[in-house]
């Protein structure tokens, strides 16, 4: 066989791996592109979009027995953090249909606050070791809000943030089995180069003159 056949064959066999690469991790990246490029507008103005955050709160009395208990959690636990009572963990539960899942409370002799941020929001639970008083306050940002905290992976859990890791690998992936793509048909397409290099030229021109 002539080594051009050959060095053509090469060459169409790598066009073809690189071309099913590309479109699978197109079809991968596709709504997570959509959505991260959505965000990003939405990010980017995010001061000119106004939100009106909906705060609700709730007050209830904890059982004097579980007081107790929390108290006495907290005489030895002062200045922990450290995840409330199975006990106090179901009063809230039955209470206000709150789930605190374990999360770390902060623990002082006379209360116990336990932090619930959330993606688009924010949330708290206070309660009182003197007399009981339980607060609850639930604050939306709205949706938004709630896109943009997605965005940037802002108290959404660890299956997002696997979600986002994997992504960023597929984009990865995309871009530079496009980048290959750009080279096999360089040759026959003389404006190749000067477009990337445009593509490449244009951010950093901006970021090294106007980012300060």
């Amino acid at each position: 066989m002539p080594l051009s056949v050959s060095k053509q064959a090469s060459r169409a066999v790598w066009l073809k791996n690189l071309h099913q690469w590309h479109w699978i991790s197109s079809a991968l990246c596709l709504m997570g592109m959509f959505l991260f490029s959505i965000t990003g507008i939405t990010l980017n103005h995010a001061s000119q979009i106004e939100a009106r955050p909906a705060v609700t709160r709730k007050q209830a009395t904890v059982p004097a027995p579980l007081v107790a208990q929390l108290k006495a959690y907290a005489e030895a636990h002062d200045g922990a953090k450290d995840a409330l009572p199975d006990a106090a963990e179901q009063w809230l539960r039955d209470t206000w249909s709150v789930n605190v899942g374990g999360r770390a409370a902060e623990w002082s002799v006379d209360e116990v606050y336990v932090p619930l941020p959330k993606a688009g929001g924010d949330a708290w639970v206070r309660i009182g070791l003197e007399d009981g008083a339980a607060e609850f306050e639930n604050t939306d940002r709205g949706w938004i809000s709630w896109l943009n905290d997605v965005h940037k992976g802002r108290h959404t859990g660890v299956a997002w943030n696997w979600f986002i890791d994997i992504f960023a690998v597929c984009c990865l992936v995309f871009c530079i089995t496009g980048f290959l793509i750009l080279k096999f048909h360089a040759a026959n397409r003389p404006s190749t180069w000067p477009v990337v290099g445009f593509g490449v030229l244009v951010p950093f021109v901006i970021a090294l003159l106007f980012i300060h």
